[in-house]
């Protein structure tokens, strides 16, 4: 078979698009020690056989229902030669892992397009490490047009039959995002990888906050198998509050007396380009732009709990988590110099709110998870009595900070999560109450996320495991000041901040929080899934 030349300039096309040839990634795939002799026997029926160039070595390779392996092929050898055994070890490759193929094609100047044909080009998805995903290429090198045509067509005839995999896709880009880097992040990192893999999309660039909101209520959503949202937290946690309150709406459920709500029609992608991508690291377990496209593409779907905040029988809105005192106060003071840069921003707005410190005077009333409640396939169905009054548990007091989180809520500054000892789908949330105290062990415990120490480990420091939770400022005139601290103009009167997913709410009254699990599908791989990459791609 005539030997491709080491420098020679190549493209994966089909159809006339080029795509420059990606490094070799041989280091990147398993290798699995057969007989050199014959493929391993296996029930897994054979679809193609045949021979091509992998790595500048002809193999003989075969493609399954659910693999492709290659041997190289070599000369016979006497049997139990060590050296000779590990040169002829079978690799594969897990078709569920190919997301595109394409024709690969030399470039020329007078050929741009319908260069010699070189052979095929497979796409793949591989873990890398910590849970980081990567887009990788396989090249089956053979100059024959028949041998490859039927091949290539086998193989987009299997890349076909995942109907999990979404084909048309509503993007929403919030171009204000973290350092207004958004835009590039998706022109750059994101659209490439989807356009490779045949996914349509329909790009909205939202221009105002609730943008997102106005459109998702109105805008035609049946030709699109998922909707993704590039922004950070506060962008995510909108659409996603926008997707519920759409398939209630179409349920004919009134929000306001919302009890048991449906669930969202559409799966939500993430793509993390805000500042702390909280939602992104708590689904993917990294806030990485490639892992979460890939994670899209692929069509991994993941169940997610969702919280409703609601005051005096109306819906305020749907969200993963809130926190009530400093971390509100914290928000409200960072919403108003949002001149700044994030970082900035959030290192300044923490201190100040530090050097104010002062507790709300509350009553917080939950139902905590326990005894018959702790049954996960009712908790799951929604099928919990949340009516039982003497199961509602009662504290008072001056609370510095109030957190209520149906996610772990992991980010950079908090490895382990905000809440570390729940998860996305657990059908149960976190109540986390920090009790006032002295500035320093305040800080002490605030410092405790951003290390492995145990940040629950003060006496002033209350956990518990809740279904719903109620809370209730006694205060009759907040003490949060309108004048300095508040980023808009027109504010409600005594009204108490909230951090709702890093977006600001303000309320002047008692809010009941309700979790609702699995109330949403996200585009995002399981720890399970995950790890199933490095089984079938094992990093060298």
């Amino acid at each position: 078979m005539p030997r491709r030349r080491r420098h020679s300039r190549v493209s994966a096309q089909e159809g006339g698009r080029e795509e420059e040839a990606p490094p070799e990634v041989a280091a990147l795939l398993s290798a699995q020690s057969q007989s050199p002799q014959k493929f391993q026997e296996t029930a897994d029926p054979v679809l193609l056989r045949g021979i091509f160039e992998i790595r500048r070595g002809s193999c003989d390779v075969v493609l399954s229902q659910r693999a492709l392996k290659w041997r190289p092929i070599q000369p016979e050898r006497p049997a139990g030669n060590y050296k000779f055994d590990l040169l002829c070890k079978e690799e594969s490759l897990e078709l569920k892992n190919i997301f595109s193929v394409k024709l690969k094609r030399r470039c020329s100047a007078k050929q741009p397009r319908s260069g010699t044909l070189l052979g095929i080009t497979l796409f793949f998805c591989l873990k890398k490490e910590q849970n980081k995903l990567k887009d990788c290429t396989l090249d089956l090198i053979n100059l024959s047009e028949d041998h490859c045509d039927v091949w290539f067509r086998q193989f987009k005839k299997i890349l076909a039959g995942f109907s999990n995999r979404p084909k048309s896709l509503k993007i929403l880009l919030n171009p204000q995002s973290h350092k207004k880097e958004a835009t590039q992040v998706y022109y750059e990192k994101v659209e490439p990888l989807l356009k490779l893999a045949g996914i349509k999309t329909d790009v909205t660039i939202t221009e105002y906050k609730g943008h997102a909101l106005s459109l998702l209520k109105e805008c035609e959503l049946q030709g699109f198998d998922g909707v993704v949202c590039v922004g950070g937290d506060g962008s995510a946690s909108e659409v996603a509050h926008a997707l519920l309150l759409r398939a209630q709406k179409s349920a004919g459920i009134e929000t306001d007396q919302i009890l048991t709500p449906v669930r969202a029609q559409l799966p939500l992608g993430l793509i993390p380009a805000g500042s702390t991508n909280i939602l992104a690291h708590s689904l993917h377990g990294v806030p990485h732009v490639v892992t979460a496209t890939l994670h899209i593409i692929m069509g991994h779907i993941q169940p997610v709990d969702v919280c409703s905040f609601s005051t005096t029988g109306k819906l305020l809105r749907f969200g993963f988590s809130a926190m009530f005192g400093f971390g509100g106060r914290t928000l409200a003071l960072a919403e108003k110099y949002r001149w700044m840069s994030p970082s900035q921003r959030r290192d300044f707005s923490v201190i100040k709110a530090l050097a104010k410190l002062e507790p709300e005077d509350c009553e917080i009333s939950f139902l905590p998870l326990n005894g018959s409640q702790d049954d996960p396939k009712m908790r799951a169905q929604g099928l919990l009595n949340s009516d039982c009054n003497d199961q509602w548990k009662i504290i008072q007091g001056q609370f510095l900070n109030v957190s209520i989180m149906a996610i772990p809520c992991l980010c950079s500054e908090a490895p382990r999560g905000l809440a570390p000892n729940t998860r996305i789908n657990n059908g149960s949330m976190a109540l986390i109450i920090a009790r006032n105290t002295s500035r320093p062990q305040f800080i002490k415990h605030l410092k405790r996320y951003a290390s492995i120490k145990n940040q629950f480990n003060f006496p002033f420091v209350e956990t518990y495991t809740v279904l719903e939770v109620k809370v209730h400022p006694r205060n009759t005139t907040s003490s949060y000041s309108p004048e300095e601290d508040r980023p808009h103009e027109a504010t409600l009167e005594n009204s108490f901040p909230w951090n709702v997913d890093g977006d600001l709410m303000e309320v002047a009254s008692e809010v009941h929080v309700r979790l609702h699990p699995r109330l949403i599908s996200l585009y995002g791989g399981s720890l399970e899934e995950v790890n199933d990459f490095q089984v079938t791609c094992n990093c060298l």
